[in-house]
């Protein structure tokens, strides 16, 4: 029979993601067969699966550590926020629709049998499915209907451990304080508690392990010390970004401009991870920088909105003022539509029907339309010869006459535009600068060097993961406490 554990947090952030990656990869080292799952995320980092849909990053990454493709099943529900208030809402990899926060909470137990319909093939498909829940099952307002914590791990049978961040401070009171909070129902699925984010000894903490059992009931897994090498694994959470942002005068300069709706910012880790780039995340009410030897524009779950953004905050003139001094620049999927002349939403699906000007770097138009293109592709950076693998995943139609300067080709066809100069390019396809070879050639033409084994680096981090958990954390104990389904 497959087993299950949950891992709960008492919070948003406090490591559920990276600790989950991690338990997987140390039990597949075990000889299991292992799957991740998450019945809702919220994220606009999405990635796109082999059967044609699109999930929360970290699951993909918890794939990875399985030694497993991604699929839709392992995160059925993923929301992406589009405003501060609204949602795109994506059902086992497909859209289905759109809805404000208070419209979601009250109709979200409809979706609770998707959810169990993913969670069960999945089951059938291993040996141990390790879960994560979103935000705190401490979130009593949000406990009616609810499909991430408790609603489904009540519904589906799969006991939880329910996890603190020491680093945050107040960590008995969160444990406690959740215990505290939920119902005698819930409460009782709790079978165990783990601390992480440790820093310094250890056993400093001992006497505050044991009053949180002694309080609870519930025995320890452990605490967790800080793993130092998690900045080498992709980012989910936007609120990450910072914390991967290099700016210490050394290297090529690339900056980001930080954009309210920005999305699959994982195009980001390749070059935050090089030697030779000093990646600067350029944040509202600071310039774009006169040192910038690139300016990226990365993708947007509401591009007209983050147009607007940019524009406001006056970094389309510091954008131009970067191109006359011969500065280049990149924009990726919604980045790239900004750059054009115009970008039409005749259906108004980012808002009212209508035309927006665009930024007018390079000679494209967009027009929005229903159908959302999600697929994984090869290519070809032909000025290089080097290889590619990326994927694709957007809404709109993009044409003009510097796409006949395509700088791409993709399952053999031309992709993306160029401008008249050459120092504005953009393009449709996310994960460009995983590949190795494309990335050392394109940072190159930037004056810097690379030898960066990226995605070698990522599953070596992994496997040192695995080792931090197995070490810190007690996987017998939560193999003993994990129910079958």
């Amino acid at each position: 029979m497959t087993k299950a554990i949950m891992i709960q947090g008492t919070g948003s952030n406090v490591g559920k993601s990276m600790i989950v990656a991690g338990v997987i990869r140390a039990c597949v080292q075990r000889g299991m067969n292992v799957r991740p799952f998450k019945p809702q995320n919220m994220s606009n980092n999405a990635a796109v699966t082999e059967d044609g849909g699109e999930i929360g990053r970290a699951q993909a990454l918890q794939a990875r550590a399985a030694g497993v493709a991604p699929h839709t099943d392992m995160n059925p529900i993923l929301l992406k926020p589009q405003s501060s208030t609204g949602a795109q809402i994506i059902v086992q990899g497909q859209i289905a629709g759109q809805q404000d926060a208070a419209a979601f909470g009250k109709n979200k137990a409809a979706l609770m049998p998707a959810v169990l319909q993913s969670f069960e093939r999945l089951a059938g498909q291993c040996d141990l499915i390790v879960v994560e829940g979103a935000g705190s099952p401490a979130e009593t307002n949000l406990r009616s209907g609810d499909i991430a914590n408790m609603g489904f791990a009540t519904a589906a049978g799969v006991p939880v451990i329910l996890m603190g961040d020491i680093d945050r401070g107040g960590v008995i009171a969160q444990i406690v304080g959740t215990q505290a909070v939920m119902e005698a129902g819930d409460c009782a699925m709790v079978r165990g508690f783990a601390v992480n984010k440790f820093r310094g000894d250890r056993s400093l903490f001992d006497g505050g392990r044991d009053d949180i059992s002694r309080r609870t009931g519930w025995p320890s897994l452990g605490v967790i010390p800080w793993f130092d090498m998690a900045h080498r694994l992709p980012a989910e959470d936007v609120m990450d970004l910072p914390a991967r942002a290099r700016s210490d005068g050394q290297g090529c300069v690339i900056a980001v401009p930080r954009l309210p709706r920005i999305s699959n910012f994982d195009d980001l880790d390749p070059l935050a991870a090089e030697p030779g780039v000093e990646l600067r995340l350029i944040l509202p009410g600071t310039p774009l920088p006169a040192d910038a030897d690139l300016v990226l524009l990365v993708g947007s779950k509401a591009t007209i909105a983050d147009l607007a953004a940019l524009k406001a905050e006056g970094w389309d003139i510091d954008l131009a003022a970067h191109i006359r001094r011969g500065g280049q620049v990149l924009g990726l999927c919604g980045g790239y539509q900004m750059l054009g002349k115009r970008i039409n939403d005749p259906h108004g699906i980012e808002g009212e029907p209508g035309s927006v000007a665009g930024l007018g770097h390079l000679d494209i138009d967009t027009t929005m339309a229903p159908v959302k293109h999600l697929s994984l592709k090869t290519g070809l950076h032909p000025a290089t010869g080097t290889s590619l693998s990326g994927y694709e995943i957007h809404i709109g139609e993009t044409t003009g006459p510097d796409t006949s300067r395509a700088w791409l080709s993709f399952d053999g066809k031309p992709e993306g535009a160029t401008s008249a100069n050459g120092r504005v390019k953009g393009c449709y396809m996310h994960g460009l600068f995983n590949a190795d070879s494309f990335r050392a050639a394109y940072l190159m033409e930037l004056g810097a060097e690379s030898d960066l084994a990226f995605d070698v680096n990522i599953d070596a981090t992994l496997d040192a993961l695995a080792r931090h958990v197995e070490e810190y954390f007690d996987i017998d104990l939560m193999l003993q406490l994990a129910g079958e389904v």
